[in-house]
């Protein structure tokens, strides 16, 4: 991360480190809006102190950094008693396009050589972790977890820090860290190249556009599952439809219901994916897990709430 001793940082200097909060904000809660509320809490405590305290901070970005996960620890505690009472599946909010969106250039900013006494190999990538298959596995691990895995597997802050963030040893938050990785480990699909991954998109929405119930079938992988969020707001399947047959027909059932729909390939959190639209509307935008060659999850976000970057019918 930029910024070290001496005098605190400028305006300049604050505002180019928000869009690293935003990404940051958004991998710990899966939502756009509620990173952004983070990436303003935090900036007005930082406005709050005097300048005799923001001086006496030997490095103001990585108080940034800290404050924000202290917040986002807060928030996904909170979340979940909200998901308890979501009408449905809760999927993460989509994003147009993939990490580019919101991490500033020179990826994680603490080095990642490892002087923490980890493994580089264990980072992720920040595509990779802002996909929707890692995001919708984060969902299932511990707050603490979360915020351990995400400050140092996808943004190389040192565990030491990592400990001052959520009040354990540097120790415990190494195991955290680990325990949310063998989750992910266990849980989440063998990725596609992005080459592979297109070319079974692009498969998938011919056969949705011809309507072949056997050619969809074909493409579905056998433990294929899709997962519908409307938030209560518009209609969705309240729990996962499970395998080939069911979830074709399940979405062939959607398209001739709809009649009208303009159906397009868009990257989603920057993969390959789908999005539905209205009259240029878009009224469902859908990620797609790709393994071994077929399509193995559907995530479809249906909710207009999370929709609001995705209203224009333009590329993201």
């Amino acid at each position: 991360m930029s910024g070290g001793g001496g005098p605190g940082p400028g305006l300049g200097d604050l505002m180019a480190e928000r869009r690293r909060l935003l990404g940051l904000g958004y991998r710990m809660l899966g939502s756009v809006q509620d990173a952004e509320d983070v990436v303003q809490e935090t900036y007005a405590r930082w406005y709050a102190l005097s300048e005799a305290e923001q001086e006496a901070i030997v490095a103001p970005l990585a108080w940034l950094t800290r404050v924000a996960s202290r917040i986002c620890l807060d928030q996904l505690a909170s979340a979940r008693v909200r998901r308890e009472r979501y009408t449905g599946e809760w999927l993460p909010e989509p994003v147009r396009g993939g990490a580019a969106t919101w991490t500033s250039a020179g990826g994680g900013g603490y080095g990642g050589d490892g002087a923490d006494g980890s493994d580089p190999a264990d980072r992720v990538t920040l595509d990779e972790s802002v996909s929707m298959g890692m995001l919708v596995v984060l969902d299932s691990v511990t707050p603490a977890e979360r915020v351990a895995f995400v400050l140092h597997d996808v943004f190389g802050v040192p565990f030491a820090e990592i400990a001052e963030t959520v009040g354990r040893s540097p120790a415990a938050c190494r195991q955290l860290a680990s325990s949310a990785r063998r989750r992910l480990a266990e849980r989440r699909p063998v990725g596609a190249t992005t080459s592979e991954h297109r070319r079974v998109v692009s498969a998938f929405l011919a056969a949705c556009g011809t309507g072949d119930l056997d050619t969809l079938v074909a493409l579905l992988d056998p433990a294929v599952e899709a997962r519908s969020d409307g938030g209560g707001k518009v209609r969705a399947a309240l729990r996962p439809v499970v395998g080939p047959d069911k979830v074709a027909r399940f979405l062939l059932g959607l398209l001739r219901k709809e009649p009208g729909l303009d159906v397009v390939e868009e990257d989603v959190n920057g993969s390959p994916g789908v999005a539905v639209r209205i009259a240029g509307t878009t009224v469902a935008v859908v990620g797609v897990g790709v393994r071994a060659g077929r399509v193995s999850d559907l995530w479809l976000v249906v909710n207009p709430d999370k929709l609001h970057a995705w209203t224009d019918a333009g590329p993201g």
